[in-house]
């Protein structure tokens, strides 16, 4: 799948061998054979057809340049298409086939068999695997001026496709009338993966060439993913990551992830932490989960709700702006008294959430004996034998197991 030059490793290499092996390559239906002249032909036009249509010059039709692209670029994907199946398929079906081939038709086939159920979604990661498929070959044995020229078309075209996939899920996330939440489980892990990918094969990518200067606002949270990226993760490890990725996508995804979904995916999020938190027996694992909680709110709050301007309610939105002011009265405690302004912020994010989770439907008994110990353990609710008395109401609490 990519350009290779004849190569002379020794002076015994004669002519008749280099026209021998010429032949074969040609004869043989691989990514270095018939397959791979027309890619490298393909692919040549589609980039000579996307710089031209990124040029601010006026020799050039706009609206020409558009469609010249367009064409070059559905002739190069049927390129690769034909590859996969005139060459890989047949080295799989013979026997013959890498584990790169093997593995690349699995790909094929998961990719395809999205066609029947999904089909919009099919049609953006189908275009994905097959230019990465390309962009495989070209990384391994490519000279540096064609991997430079063609990371420009890769960055570009990725950038458009990760955003039509994500598109595609907001839509998916943002349907009212389906009302079943189990379906919905599914699409906010593959939007969870759908970023991990991004961030993983065009965000690093990005960084390592110093691609824009948008960039360099995520790459402090880049810096937080790759902390993640090594070793096995648990259930907070694994929220923790998610988290990460929800704040870089503010950043990168603002319209084919926008708000009201980013914010669903957070509220996710933040039901699976609640749970681990009142879920874990071991007294030093739940107070881990209960900081990662913590952690999880001040985003939800500081990083999305804070931006948000239309709210269901003017009620809701009341209530949040006057959280939110006492969260900046908090917050001028950080640098003369930082021990009081973290106990001071954790008693605003347990009864804000308190309040939340007693108006909901959900069982939530169990975390908010788990507040009410802490808010008792603060001196922000004091415990009257077996009750507490908080603004004036006594309130019946347990010991936490």
């Amino acid at each position: 799948m990519e350009e290779r030059s004849l190569k002379i490793t020794g002076a015994d290499k004669t002519f008749f061998n280099k026209i021998t092996s010429t032949l074969t390559r040609m004869l043989i239906p691989t990514k270095i054979g018939i397959n791979g002249m027309l890619i490298s032909r393909k692919r040549n036009n589609v980039m000579k057809a996307f710089e031209n249509d990124r040029q601010d010059n006026e020799n050039y039709n706009k609206e020409e340049t558009e469609k010249k692209y367009d064409i070059a670029y559905e002739a190069y994907l049927g390129a690769l298409d034909k590859y996969v199946m005139d060459s890989i398929y047949k080295k799989v079906k013979n026997n013959t086939a890498s584990d790169f081939e093997k593995e690349a038709l699995s790909k094929y086939y998961e990719v395809t068999s999205l066609k029947e159920s999904e089909y919009i979604e099919y049609k953006y990661r189908k275009q994905k695997y097959l230019i990465e498929l390309d962009y495989e070959g070209i990384k391994v044995d490519s000279k540096e001026k064609l991997k430079e020229r063609y990371n420009q078309f890769y960055l570009a075209k990725m950038d458009t496709l990760y955003k039509s996939i994500l598109k595609n899920y907001s839509i998916k996330v943002a349907d009212n009338t389906n009302t079943y939440d189990t379906t919905k489980e599914w699409i906010y892990t593959k939007i969870f993966h759908t970023l991990e990918e991004y961030i993983q094969n065009i965000l690093a990518l990005k960084i390592e060439m110093n691609y824009d200067e948008s960039i360099k606002d995520v790459v402090s949270e880049y810096e937080k993913y790759e902390s993640y990226a090594v070793g096995k993760l648990d259930v907070k490890d694994n929220i923790e990551k998610n988290m990460v990725l929800l704040g870089i996508s503010r950043k990168l995804f603002t319209h084919s992830l926008p708000l009201i979904v980013a914010e669903q995916c957070y509220e996710k999020l933040l039901k699976d932490a609640r749970i681990l938190v009142q879920d874990t027996k071991i007294a030093t694992r739940r107070e881990r989960a209960y900081s990662m909680l913590i952690n999880l709110m001040e985003d939800y709050n500081v990083k999305l709700l804070s931006t948000k301007v239309y709210w269901d309610s003017p009620k809701i939105r009341d209530e949040y702006k006057k959280f939110w002011s006492h969260y900046q009265e908090i917050a001028k405690l950080k640098e003369n008294n930082f021990i009081e302004y973290v106990k001071q912020k954790e008693i605003l994010f347990i009864k804000n959430d308190m309040k939340k989770l007693k108006e909901g439907k959900t069982d939530y008994s169990k975390i908010l004996q788990y507040y009410k110990r802490k808010l008792v353990d603060y001196g922000a609710m004091k415990q009257i034998k077996d009750s507490c008395k908080s603004e004036g109401k006594y309130i019946k609490i347990k010991e936490v197991a």
